[in-house]
């Protein structure tokens, strides 16, 4: 599992680390400050913006071609939050982001404070009929007063589940987008070994899965001449699958189109050369749905070229997302080698 740059074994302890945190979306604290201890040391400038997105900068030496470029992956993850409290003390919820009632069934969330629950479902006559109004939270309460003193209307929770290794993959929670999250991370202890040319600001953004918000907010205040997304993207390899062209083991992906963008041409471009060059597996990337941070940043102000390097992801949106390690640390080199050359864009001059 040879990488160009990245250290594959601390990229992976990374990950070990971030994805079991509780940071559903608007409830980023406990990732935010997980992240903050690794990059306080590491960059020139750390701060945290009023919507909570944390934005890290590494100064370039400067040259004719400097530029202000953006690298976000996203601290949030999907959730699950309290409507109604039932007699019984069932917890009713909704969803916070992107769920499927049959990913839900069966699985154990986790409150901020800790508190455990089952998800089960009102009797059926057909599993057709399974939908989130049909679903509850069972906290073990004895009654509604109980349940409310423990997890009131408005608590949140998450998937209740480790990182396990299977050979050179990683399965659990949250690697959407904690493994992009990672490779910032790695990124940033490269370009210390690798300095950039360009100003890099690493931002950790924050409700990614309700709205791309965080990423929007911040790239206000950054103006950046470029920027890239670092997420995942469905994977196309499993049986009767989805017919797309990303697979696990076979690289970066490099986002052509989603939902959100049309990555700018130049950026794409970009990236194809940079990985070609260098020899880093990739694949490209067009997914018929979804979206990324790119997709906000790219609207921001007058307009930012921007794209996204995807790692290829299966049962998305699940407690049991599957990544390949060989892919996030390609995703790593990629933009290491990307950020330590010249950018020359004629839209620039």
């Amino acid at each position: 599992m040879s990488a160009r740059y990245a250290d594959t074994a601390r990229l992976e302890q990374f990950i070990r680390e971030l994805a079991p945190a509780y940071g559903p979306s608007g409830h980023e604290e406990a990732v935010r400050a997980l992240i903050r201890r690794h990059v306080t040391p590491l960059a020139d400038e750390v701060l945290v913006d009023r919507l909570g997105s944390l934005i890290a900068l590494i100064r370039g030496a400067g040259g004719t071609d400097a530029r202000r470029i953006m690298i976000a992956a996203h601290m949030d993850e999907i959730g699950l939050m309290v409507t109604h409290i039932d007699d019984d003390g069932l917890l009713r919820f909704a969803a916070v982001g992107g769920h499927k009632p049959a990913t839900l069934l069966g699985e154990r969330v986790v409150f901020a404070d800790g508190t455990v629950g089952a998800i089960g479902a009102e009797k059926l006559d057909d599993i057709k009929d399974l939908k989130l109004d049909r679903m509850f939270i069972d906290i073990g309460a004895a009654g509604r007063e109980e349940a409310a003193a423990r997890t009131p209307v408005g608590s949140t929770a998450v998937f209740h589940q480790e990182i396990t290794a299977s050979g050179s993959r990683l399965i659990g929670k949250a690697l959407d987008d904690r493994s992009g999250c990672a490779v910032l991370l790695e990124l940033m202890h490269q370009l210390r070994a690798h300095p950039s040319p360009h100003d890099v600001y690493c931002v950790f953004s924050v409700q990614e899965e309700v709205g791309l918000r965080g990423a929007r907010t911040a790239a206000y205040a950054i103006e950046p001449d470029l920027a890239l997304a670092v997420d995942v993207t469905a994977a196309g390899d499993t049986p009767k699958g989805e017919k797309l062209n990303m697979t696990l083991g076979g690289g970066a992906a490099i986002k052509v189109k989603d939902d959100s963008l049309i990555a700018h041409p130049w950026v794409r471009q970009l990236l194809v050369d940079t990985a070609a060059q260098q020899g880093i597996p990739y694949q490209m990337e067009v997914l018929p749905y979804g979206g990324t941070d790119a997709g906000a940043i790219h609207l921001t102000k007058s307009g930012v070229p921007a794209g996204a390097v995807s790692i290829p992801t299966r049962y998305l949106h699940s407690p049991v997302e599957m990544v390949d390690m060989r892919d996030v640390a390609a995703a790593t080199d990629l933009l290491v080698a990307m950020l330590t050359r010249s950018l020359e864009d004629p839209s620039f001059r």
